[in-house]
């Protein structure tokens, strides 16, 4: 496997050391765990229509583009720690 450099400040350089070391690990394994388990805007879409359609399927339930924007919402208010409304 060829090698890649990849720059950054060396702040982050320091950060994702210290990670890699928390784990017992190397940078390389590090970063090439969080490259693998961060999903791309395609899977996160494809997941997302594979639930909406195992909800519908199991459950009986239809859910609408404004239930999902509220759900959206509900997880951004959440993050953000404010109050959050029954959807």
């Amino acid at each position: 496997m060829a090698d890649t450099t990849i720059k950054v400040d060396p702040d982050t350089r320091d950060r994702l050391m210290v990670l890699a070391r928390e784990r017992g690990m190397t940078m390389r394994d590090l970063l090439t765990e969080l490259a693998g388990a961060t999903p791309t805007r395609e899977e996160l879409r494809k997941r997302y229509e594979a639930t909406k359609t195992y909800c519908e399927t199991h459950f009986g339930v239809t859910l609408t583009d404004d239930d999902h924007d509220r759900a959206e919402q509900a997880w951004k208010d959440l993050e953000a720690g404010r109050p959050v409304d029954s959807l």
